[in-house]
This record gives C-alpha cells, sequence and structure tokens, in this order.
C-alpha cells in the first residue's frame, strides 16, 4: 500500500519508512514508547532537511528549534517485523518564537494509526538557550511549510 493511500489526518505529509527490528523491541515485546520518541526526532531531523535546513545552518545562525512539549498518544502495539509509515507536518508557526509538528504513524498492513503526537518547539540562542526570536531563515523555511 502507498503511503499516499492512507488514511492521513492532514494532506500532503513528509513520509518515511519505519522498519521495525530488534533494537526497538521491549521485554513486552512490542516496540518501546522511547522508540517511538527516537522516530519522532529522526523524522522531525529528516523533514527540516527536506526543506533545507541543516543543524550547520542552526550552528551558523546560533539558534535550534528545542522541544518545549510533547503529547504523545499511543494506540496499538507494533512488533518486530512491522514497517510502519511515518508523517510530520508543521502546524503552526507564529514565525517569532514557536512552532508546532504533528506526527502520525500508520502500520500499512492494518491500515491503522497506531501512534500520533504534537511536539511544540520554541526557538532559542544555542550558545545561552535561551529564548531568541527565529532567523529570517527559519521562518522562511518553517512559516513556509506550515500547513494551517
Amino acid at each position: 500500500m502507498s503511503h499516499t493511500n492512507l488514511n492521513w489526518v492532514l494532506e500532503n505529509p513528509y513520509v518515511q519508512q519505519w522498519h521495525i527490528d530488534k533494537t526497538h523491541i521491549d521485554h513486552y515485546q512490542h516496540v518501546n514508547n522511547v522508540a517511538y520518541l527516537s522516530q519522532v526526532e529522526n523524522l522531525a531531523w529528516a523533514h527540516s532537511n527536506s526543506l533545507g535546513l541543516h543543524f550547520a545552518d542552526y550552528q551558523a545562525l546560533n539558534r535550534g528549534m528545542v522541544i518545549k512539549r510533547h503529547e504523545l498518544n499511543y494506540h496499538l502495539p507494533t512488533h518486530l517485523g512491522d514497517i510502519l509509515e511515518c508523517a510530520t507536518w508543521i502546524v503552526h508557526c507564529d514565525n517569532k518564537l514557536t512552532l508546532k509538528r504533528q506526527f502520525q504513524f500508520i502500520c500499512p498492513k492494518r491500515n491503522k494509526t497506531v501512534f500520533d503526537a504534537v511536539t511544540t518547539f520554541v526557538c532559542v540562542s544555542l550558545d545561552t538557550g535561551a529564548p531568541k526570536r527565529m532567523p529570517k531563515q527559519f521562518i522562511d523555511v518553517y512559516g513556509k511549510a506550515c500547513i494551517k
């Protein structure tokens, strides 16, 4: 099943496949909650990179988008050998300090959402960690990628 035929909550997702291997499995024999969180981080970076923003840009601008809040919802367990279609969207960007990403992971063989999340990011100075306004490059990239 193509990721375009899945029941995404929003249109035009950025999607990557996640192949579940033994490193993702916990003592209950399903994917560990920390593995989902790690995949959320990997997906957010992959999307940012695809938009043209890389960590080197963050360093050159002395700015970063750091996590303020995660809202994680685990709907169904997933297991060794599963392949998940993992999507993200930027759903809010105030072009000042904050942005939000929405995530949805679907198991195509069940055609069900197994996980979803919303993460709130705040722009900070990399050298002090203090909140700082988004530089123009962030506004140009993240603001334009925002779907709402």
